[in-house]
């Protein structure tokens, strides 16, 4: 048997597309000679549609897509995922299925049985879980279909009480299918092929696993599709980050012969960076923009964010604003200058000291002659929101932010002023990763200038201002905010690995207390394993640290 992996970025809740793209894909299948072609879970709707499952219309248009998916599979066999309706008397309204379609209809439909409710995962708030097994006899082959993480309940610490696998195991099945959508996060490659090896290992089956590709607002999705042996061995696997497609014979899997393929090892640094171009890509694709501003400041969040923006979009698609105060060195502005030519972007230089005095005057008879300090640094950042705000609405590009992920946890941003923006390309990493993604855009040659790289960074906001006044070296403060944000480390435990007592206080406070500025900020593309945003719930008036 012949069975081709289909690795497709899909459009949340844009039926026309998501349909073409499938049945394009079957009509493809068949031509190769396939008997099933196997798309990624929730193929029909996108991943994930969140709220829209609360619409009946949604899921009605599910159903239609299905069965005009299910019209061109009449001698081909395809397993598709897709949201169906629960018509039992109790549970959940709906179940997140996939249906096995052959003959030119609906032959059956398996249901996810592990509904993860954790980090950006919020399927149990939607679906009802599954409690039936069976497996799928197809062309004298019997097919253990799972689902997501169906398969993940292998861990040592199980969070689950049930696993599907020692359900369907008891009815002989020949091979093993799941279909997903697992997120990308710089650590889940690796855990993610040690999941599927040990139940192919565990089971002493073949197993063919599809997961998603592409960006669905903050979630990246990285593809990787693969085959392995029974003995755990990837046979083959799919492109990272882009669309693939692939047809395999079932005798060349179970086969004893020697397995050739090498696996590709891609640095944790590049996959990020491959990771965050697809996502600016897709953000702007799928919401039907083609162009990008910033402001480019002279310091290396803004030129890292230009430069993968470029990538992404192409360079004549990224406006940069060089906005400079009285406080600007000349070196920043001679740096992006730099940068925008190296790369060929479009740029425009507007000072800002007439529009702060403007503000500064205005307010002078109200600020009671009270000495200078931050109330002032905030109105030149939010003057160079108000006139980046202004060019975005004016011509129609969307505002990209810039701040990285060490500022964003401290606080150290201005709401309205350098936090604006309709994507955060960049506030998921961290200023340490900063550096050395701007190396990495630096592999074949100088793009960002190496001045940018090396001098010690400033928001120049007053005289002489350097962050180390504010915040301590950015390689404690991330190793800190690591520790409590990714690994949920407490004071007491930071302070056993050897961090200095006050400064731990110091830094989760700031953590803690700048939660309500997290709140209002742009989307943030996810490429850790906790981030700011959906996956990271806490309170905002809350004593805790704080």
């Amino acid at each position: 048997m012949k069975i081709a992996l289909a690795q497709l970025n899909y459009h949340i809740g844009n039926f026309s597309s998501n349909t073409a793209k499938i049945i394009d894909c079957i009509n493809k299948s068949e031509k190769e000679g396939a008997d099933l072609v196997v798309f990624s879970e929730l193929a029909l709707s996108g991943y994930p549609p969140r709220d829209f499952l609360e619409f009946r219309d949604f899921v009605d248009q599910c159903q239609i897509a299905l069965l005009d998916v299910a019209k061109h599979c009449t001698n081909i066999a395809a397993i598709v995922g897709l949201p169906t309706y629960n018509k039992g008397e109790k549970g959940k309204p709906l179940f997140n299925s996939a249906a096995f379609l052959f003959d030119g209809k609906v032959q059956s439909i398996t249901n996810k049985t592990l509904l993860p409710n954790y980090d950006i995962f919020d399927e149990y708030r939607y679906f009802e879980p599954n409690n039936e097994f069976k497996v799928i006899e197809y062309k004298g082959k019997r097919i253990a279909l799972t689902i997501c993480e169906d398969l993940w309940n292998v861990q040592d610490n199980p969070l689950y009480t049930i696993n599907p696998m020692d359900k369907l195991v008891d009815q002989h099945p020949d091979l093993m299918i799941n279909i997903a959508a697992s997120p990308f996060n710089y650590h889940q490659t690796k855990i993610r092929k040690e999941i599927l090896k040990k139940n192919a290992k565990q089971y002493k089956l073949p197993l063919f696993y599809v997961n998603h590709v592409g960006a669905q607002t903050e979630l990246l999705f990285d593809g990787g599709s693969l085959v392995m042996n029974s003995k755990g061995d990837i046979v083959d696997e799919l492109h990272y980050f882009e669309e693939d497609y692939r047809v395999f014979e079932m005798s060349d899997i179970t086969g004893t012969g020697c397995n050739s393929y090498k696996e590709s090892s891609k640095s944790e640094i590049a996959s990020i960076h491959n990771a965050l171009v697809m996502g600016i890509r897709n953000y702007f694709e799928k919401l039907g923009f083609k162009k990008a501003i910033l402001g480019l400041s002279g310091g290396i969040d803004s030129a890292l964010t230009a430069a993968l923006a470029a990538e992404a979009l192409g360079s004549e698609n990224v406006y940069n604003v060089l906005l400079p105060s009285k406080y600007s060195s000349d070196h920043s502005v001679d740096d992006s200058i730099e940068l925008a030519k190296n790369l060929n972007m479009p740029y425009d230089i507007i000072k800002i000291e007439d529009a702060v005095d403007a503000f500064e005057n205005t307010l002078k008879p109200y600020f009671k002659n009270m000495p200078s300090g931050i109330a002032e640094e905030n109105i030149q950042a939010r003057s160079r929101g108000v006139i980046l705000m202004a060019l975005s609405n004016k011509f129609g590009y969307i505002l990209l932010n810039t701040s990285n992920k060490s500022e964003a946890a401290v606080g150290y941003g201005t709401l309205y002023g350098d936090m604006n923006g309709g994507l955060s390309v960049i506030g998921d990493v961290y200023k340490t990763q900063a550096y050395a993604l701007s190396r990495y855009i630096n592999r074949n040659g100088e793009v960002i200038p190496e001045n940018i790289i090396t001098k010690e960074p400033s928001a120049e906001l007053r005289p002489d201002q350097k962050d180390s006044d504010s915040l301590p070296d950015y390689e404690i403060l991330d190793e800190i905010l690591y520790q409590y944000i990714e690994q949920r480390k407490g004071p007491k435990e930071l302070v056993g690995m050897g961090f200095e007592k006050t400064l731990v206080d110091r830094i989760l406070k700031l953590v803690n207390t700048n939660e309500y500025k997290r709140y209002q900020t742009p989307p943030m593309l996810r490429i850790s394993t906790k981030a700011f945003g959906m996956g990271r719930r806490m309170p905002i008036v809350a004593k805790y640290l704080g």
